[in-house]
């Protein structure tokens, strides 16, 4: 009576979660085919977005974001999830006189938590140049996912160590 009980209960269970994960991946379709809508930003309360950067063209360490711990390069800046990769460095170069020199290099990457795993995931999601138009200029924050709680982490490369310019980019 017992062993019949349990397997009652876990049968349940499994319908559960089967009936869960259909309905995720069905939220998860949608999400993908609503197509990115504008924001008013008259309206829409800007949202704080942490910044950490670099100037040595490689991104922060996660273990620099364990513990509660961040890098001491914070910057902080309130924008809008529709913000794009151009839009943020030029925000970063009115901090940084230094990346303003044409040909500086700004690789963006998004650090988030996991709850599958501890640490923090870095995830790079584009790059732009200074005095250069590329590709991932028009990139929002929206459109590669990012949370409100997520950090951007911001590689800078200088002009004299930059990768040489890939075929995305051209000059303006």
């Amino acid at each position: 009576m017992l062993a019949a009980g349990v397997r009652g209960q876990g049968e349940r269970l499994a319908g559960r979660r089967r009936k869960m994960a259909v309905e995720s991946r069905v939220t998860q379709e949608e999400i993908k085919k609503e197509p990115e809508k504008p924001i008013d930003r008259e309206k829409t309360c800007p949202l704080l977005l942490r910044v950490f950067t670099t100037n040595n063209g490689r991104h922060h360490r996660m273990d620099e974001f364990s513990r509660g711990n961040v890098p001491s390069s914070e910057l902080q800046i309130y924008t809008w999830m529709d913000a794009t990769l151009k839009e943020l460095t030029s925000l970063v170069k009115e901090v940084y006189p230094e990346a303003r020199k044409k040909g500086t290099h700004f690789n963006f990457a998004i650090v988030f938590t996991d709850v599958k795993r501890p640490g923090y995931p870095v995830k790079e999601i584009g790059s732009t140049m200074s005095g250069r138009k590329g590709t991932d200029d028009s990139m929002t924050l929206q459109s590669q996912k990012f949370q409100i709680g997520d950090y951007l982490d911001i590689a800078i490369t200088p002009p004299s160590r930059a990768p040489p310019p890939s075929g995305r980019m051209r000059p303006y």
